[in-house]
């Protein structure tokens, strides 16, 4: 995946608007930046695939493979947790300053292949697939999920320990870090588990590895439609799919450790692309109903996996706030999507969701201005969060700099997750995939950067993701001090950044096209 400069004098972008001829000493810079990515990516893609084909010498709990696959493994690969953690430490390190690398090398005037690079990214995420789930145990919780509508239970009712009470032949897989809690997702998440665990049988590896081929399919769904979208601009669509498809730290959250977070963020993108339109909205009068109801619908099924996705739905309704036959088409296709599945399910569900009260993740940037988590602070941390992330909404929405440059839905969708994202004190790296999807649609700025580095410090905190307690005690101690101070500044420096550069963000930068205007 080299990194040529030769075609970038005379190319536009959409950044600038024009064209320009690149100076021979920027080339070589580019040149240069684009080799560091490609080790950085390449070397950060390299570790995930060692360490998912060793699982079963670091992982845990154990995961029996179908004698037929897939998944597939090497059980002669004999890896240590300790050796694993440090790799990928390294690893999401090496990602994240590969990323950075290669999206600087783009902004100077690299046009490394397109087509290369998306069939490396294909290749890594089609190996990862047939793969077991490394890196978190989630996937195995989902596979309790599944397997308990399997059985005839609720999974807003039944937590999965009860499977090890009735001993079911899935019982050993089970992770006990989340045992006792019933799910938190929503019905269509519960749906994709069912068909896993009826696809999948009583393998719990064999139902995973069909989560894992959804996960692929919806990861391959955004690299899809945002290279269509994006393919008259070379410059934002290499930047694309730099952010997304061949983006190491993602494929490691969606694809390795299989969260389901990008079933719903590749719904909700196309939700708002579909209703919304591409690259304006319809003047009011002038929207296609269907297509509204549509996206309705799809922004509803994101939402109706992951909850945090009504943001979406926040979008379409500014984008359509002038028209109330499209407000209510598409309201109508979000709630009809909504409504029944919860019906479904009834009110544990909704409970179920719903009841997330104060917990926070143990990476929270909080804890930092905490004497004790029975303090008033922690106590109350869910309303401090809450009235920090409107106002910090209140502020990227009236001052982030690509506002007049992105379609308004996707604009204010992108506005409200940044600031939840940013502010609220239960965030996993799994959940940027909300601001990645559609940051990718916008010009480059420098809330790219701000996310890269969140996702990198996230990463590398939540890593190796393995429910073992760590073996050394130099181990233990790098671990703990990651997640509760290491991390959790680099957390908080970034909430801090997103608002002073709004604050002081002037210049907006300017469409491509006329046609890329600001919201009516």
């Amino acid at each position: 995946m080299g990194f040529d400069v030769s075609g970038a004098p005379g190319l536009r972008s959409r950044s600038t608007g024009g064209t320009a001829a690149i100076p021979s000493s920027i080339s070589r810079s580019a040149r240069w930046y684009g080799w560091l990515g490609v080790v950085g990516i390449g070397s950060s893609l390299a570790v995930t695939l060692v360490v998912s084909l060793g699982r079963a010498s670091w992982m845990g709990p154990p995961l029996r493979m179908p004698a037929d696959g897939p998944p597939f493994e090497i059980a002669s690969l004999h890896l240590t947790l300790a050796s694993v953690a440090y790799a990928l430490w390294l690893s999401a390190i090496l990602g994240g300053l590969g990323l950075a690398a290669a999206l600087i090398a783009v902004r100077r005037g690299a046009r490394p292949p397109v087509r290369v690079l998306v069939l490396v990214a294909g290749g890594v995420v089609a190996a990862l697939t047939v793969l077991p789930p490394v890196g978190s145990t989630d996937s195995l919780d989902y596979m309790a999920f599944g397997r308990m509508v399997v059985l005839g239970h609720s999974p807003y009712v039944m937590v999965p320990w009860d499977l090890q009470h009735i001993h079911d032949v899935v019982a050993r897989s089970i992770p006990r870090e989340w045992g006792r809690i019933p799910s938190t997702y929503g019905p269509a998440a519960t749906i994709e588990q069912y068909v896993a665990a009826r696809l999948g049988g009583t393998s719990a590896a064999r139902i995973v590895f069909w989560l894992k081929v959804g996960n692929a399919l919806a990861f391959g769904t955004v690299a899809y439609v945002t290279d269509r979208l994006l393919r008259a601009d070379a410059a934002a669509r290499l930047r694309a799919h730099l952010l997304w498809t061949i983006n190491p730290l993602l494929i490691w959250q969606f694809i390795a450790a299989a969260h389901l977070d990008v079933l719903a963020a590749a719904a909700g993108l196309l939700g708002l692309v579909v209703a919304a339109g591409w690259p304006t909205t319809p003047a009011p009068g002038q929207e296609r109903l269907g297509r509204v109801f549509a996206g309705g619908m799809l922004v509803g099924l994101a939402a109706d996996i992951k909850i945090t996705f009504l943001l979406f739905g926040l979008g379409l309704a500014w984008a359509f706030r002038r028209s109330v036959a499209a407000c209510l088409f598409a309201s109508c296709g979000l709630l009809g999507v909504l409504l029944p599945s919860y019906g479904w399910f009834g009110p544990p569900a909704v409970e179920a969701v719903l009841d997330r009260g104060n917990r926070a993740t143990a990476d929270n940037f909080y804890q930092l201005f905490a004497r004790s988590r029975a303090g008033f602070l922690m106590t109350h941390i869910g309303i401090v969060a809450a009235i920090i992330g409107v106002g910090v909404a209140v502020v990227v929405l009236s001052r982030l700099p690509i506002r007049s440059t992105v379609q308004p839905a996707i604009f204010v969708a992108l506005g409200l997750s940044t600031a939840w994202l940013f502010t609220w004190q239960y965030q996993l790296p799994s959940y940027e995939a909300m601001i990645i999807c559609l940051l990718i649609l916008g010009p480059a700025c420098w809330l790219d950067w701000l996310v890269v580095v969140r996702l990198t410090a996230a990463t590398v905190a939540l890593s190796p993701g393995n429910p073992t307690p760590p073996p050394t005690r130099l181990l233990a101690r790098l671990s703990l001090d990651n997640l509760t101070v290491i991390v959790p500044i680099v957390l908080l420096g970034a909430a801090v950044a997103l608002v002073v550069l709004c604050l002081t963000a002037r210049d907006q930068p300017r469409a491509l096209t006329p046609s890329v205007g600001a919201p009516p």
